[in-house]
């Protein structure tokens, strides 16, 4: 880590080096889509970084709602969390199979429940297979922990308060979905919902907030993030799909400095759905100088 890159990301060397000490916990959060091809459950199960435990984001959720992996209560994700052997008070890191697509999800998540020393691993697991690096595999149990949540409901975003951000313009969007996606020139990969982008949103894709599992450097952020039109200065929510990639913009404006900003937790799974949203296709409007 230096100030060159963001705080939130650690090294393969650094994982490697403190894992099995007290207080350190990894966690496997790979979840993929279908177009990946790939079986998150399948492939902890075959090798995983030592002494990691597997998070499944559609099995700790909110299963009332209708939504995909919904964030789940605070009681609930303590619960479970807990049964991972995890605790607030450890330090975590995060990771995927590609690196930068699932794990800030969690990270996020972990985060927004109270967890303060929490991080992703740049690289992800096919990085750290690349290096050569140790594996194991199965599927242990860990010994249970306390995780006691302090949930920070300013970093959620539910849908009454994103129509009224849509309609008042009081924070900026920034979608986290493909561009082809944002425009409506491709079709939402969920059967019947719309194509296109809420009024006002800009496009910045999580998938060009890193490069070969690796995420990039701060410089290289901030102009993105003002290049896709959202000014640092402002509150900012994010929205993707289901609200997995939307914590990749997330992870990008916390390691800018940027603290004002929450995610949309029913993103485009829940407003594309509706009826009753306005919904804008086309590239974004220019931006209000």
């Amino acid at each position: 880590m230096s100030e060159t890159t963001s705080r939130f990301v650690v090294s393969a060397d650094w994982v490697e080096k403190k894992i099995g000490t007290d207080g350190f916990k990894v966690v496997d959060a790979s979840w993929y889509l279908p177009a990946h091809k790939r079986d998150a459950k399948a492939e902890y199960a075959a090798g995983h970084v030592p002494g990691a435990v597997f998070f499944d984001q559609d099995a700790i959720a909110d299963h009332s709602t209708g939504l995909p992996h919904s964030l789940p209560s605070p009681e609930l994700f303590a619960s479970e969390v807990g049964k991972l052997g995890i605790s607030d008070t450890d330090t975590i890191v995060v990771y995927d199979g590609l690196g930068f697509f699932s794990a800030p999800r969690v990270w996020w998540m972990l985060r927004t429940m109270g967890a303060q020393d929490v991080y992703v691993l740049d690289g992800g697991l096919d990085g750290w297979k690349a290096d050569g690096r140790a594996v194991e595999s199965g599927t242990p149990t860990p010994a249970a922990a306390v995780f006691k949540a302090k949930f920070r409901s300013d970093k959620v975003i539910p849908f009454e308060t994103m129509r009224a951000i849509v309609d008042d313009g009081s924070a900026q969007i920034a979608d986290a979905r493909g561009a082809g996606r944002f425009t409506g020139d491709e079709a939402e990969p969920r059967a019947g919902m719309r194509s296109g982008h809420m009024p006002g949103a800009r496009s910045l894709p999580a998938t060009s907030l890193s490069a070969n599992g690796r995420f990039k450097d701060i410089a290289t952020l901030k102009t993105m993030i003002a290049d896709a039109g959202i000014d640092l200065s402002k509150p900012v929510v994010t929205s993707c799909g289901s609200g997995v990639t939307a914590a990749v913009i997330m992870l990008a404006l916390q390691s800018v400095g940027h603290d004002d900003n929450a995610l949309y937790d029913g993103s485009w799974s829940e407003w594309g759905s509706r009826d009753d949203t306005p919904v804008v296709t086309g590239s974004a409007e220019p931006v209000k100088a």
